[in-house]
């Protein structure tokens, strides 16, 4: 309950009176603030486990109604119960973090006394959305910078363990050092599956996801809110589009573009711009195919689109299927890097001055894309490429 009604700001007060210039009028007020810092460290970690066990509170109550939805509905209500509730990357580390309901077998003539009408969710909580990183919180004080030295997070990761929930983490899960501040994204790290990772500051001063984990395996809104983004600009997200480069390359088009600016006036004008844009579909599977089935149990991974280039196991999020929309600017130069980006062989080679060597980028910046959301609707995904010089360190 501390953690839910103390606002935030207050852990920051404690980690700056713990600075070590900072002097203490007596000795009372030392071990006051000794006791404040223990009292804010057990706080962080109660939190954290109460937000994990909502997770899996909220997980279980969805597999069960999507289980009433699959015996009692007919097939087109099915529809919004067809995306599972958390990003199949984790299945891949073997995180599944929600234990399944532990309510004896009924027969489904019995389900529907035992959900509300129409098997609507009744879970709700401020602390948790499905489809939606969980941002758990730790302790640990870092007065001398607002930074988070290699040691800080080591302790971080020492909190968790301290609270027990190591082994219910998912890539993704997003861990929030509420001793730093609420200022933007600072203290916010990310579990890859094995160890806390900051956020990359390549192409943001606020921070975006880390390219260490496959964009493509949460949906498109998992970090929404959770993970800032700064004033009138998109998040970063990281996709090697050179598996679908045959679609791109039939899909290509130069068209003009309208887009409505405002000056530092207020005044609001309407630009005309040139831009390449293309597409690509991500097909959801329509079946579940002959001889899914594994010992009588189906094979939820037979119908399941596996990310390229990603190891053994790690799907692409429900959330991103069906039509990829990719643009970039209208000059020839942009139009060269999306071809480089589509891979090898799908536009004939270039043609390059004599004695002028080819130059090859750096693979990780051709993968970096942001998403549009004033674009994007569900089905239809908009991203715009990203090119090196927008790189800010």
């Amino acid at each position: 309950m501390r953690g839910v009604s103390m606002p935030t700001f207050q852990y920051y007060q404690i980690s700056q009176a713990s600075h070590p210039g900072r002097s203490m009028p007596d000795l009372a007020a030392r071990e006051g603030l000794t006791d404040k810092i223990i009292i804010a460290a057990a706080t962080t970690r109660a939190y954290t486990r109460v937000v994990l066990r909502l997770r899996a509170q909220a997980e279980a109550e969805h597999a069960q109604v999507s289980k009433w939805m699959q015996q009692n509905a007919p097939p087109s209500a099915m529809r919004s119960y067809s995306r599972p509730p958390s990003p199949t990357f984790s299945s891949a580390h073997g995180h599944s973090g929600a234990s399944r309901p532990t309510t004896p077998h009924k027969s489904p003539s019995s389900q529907p006394q035992q959900l509300p009408p129409n098997g609507r969710l009744t879970f709700r909580s401020p602390l948790v959305k499905l489809r939606r990183a969980p941002l758990l919180r730790v302790f640990v004080p870092n007065p001398d910078s607002d930074w988070l030295s290699d040691t800080n997070v080591l302790e971080c990761e020492s909190e968790l363990k301290k609270a027990g929930v190591t082994a219910l983490l998912r890539p993704g899960d997003v861990i929030w050092d509420v001793a730093v501040g609420d200022e933007g994204n600072l203290g916010r790290m990310v579990w890859d599956g094995s160890y806390l990772i900051d956020l990359d500051y390549s192409y943001s001063t606020v921070g975006d996801l880390p390219k260490y984990l496959h964009t493509l395996s949460f949906s498109p809104s998992y970090f929404h809110r959770v993970l800032r983004t700064g004033a009138n600009t998109n998040p970063i997200l990281r996709v090697d589009v050179s598996p679908w480069g045959d679609q791109i390359a039939m899909n290509l088009q130069l068209l003009q573009d309208r887009v409505r600016t405002e000056t530092p006036q207020g005044n609001i004008h309407n630009v005309v711009r040139w831009v390449h844009r293309s597409s690509f579909v991500l097909k959801p599977p329509t079946s579940r195919p002959h001889g899914s089935s594994v010992n009588g149990k189906q094979n939820s991974s037979s119908w399941k689109i596996q990310l390229p280039g990603a190891p053994s196991g790690t799907f692409v999020d429900s959330g991103w299927y069906g039509t990829i929309v990719v643009e970039t600017e209208g000059t020839n130069e942009h139009l060269g890097e999306l071809q480089e980006r589509c891979g090898k062989g799908v536009f004939p080679p270039k043609l390059t001055p004599m004695g002028q060597p080819r130059l090859v980028k750096n693979p990780d910046a051709l993968k970096v894309w942001r998403i549009l959301r004033e674009k994007s609707r569900p089905g239809e995904i908009w991203i715009r490429m990203v090119c090196e010089n927008e790189r800010i360190n």
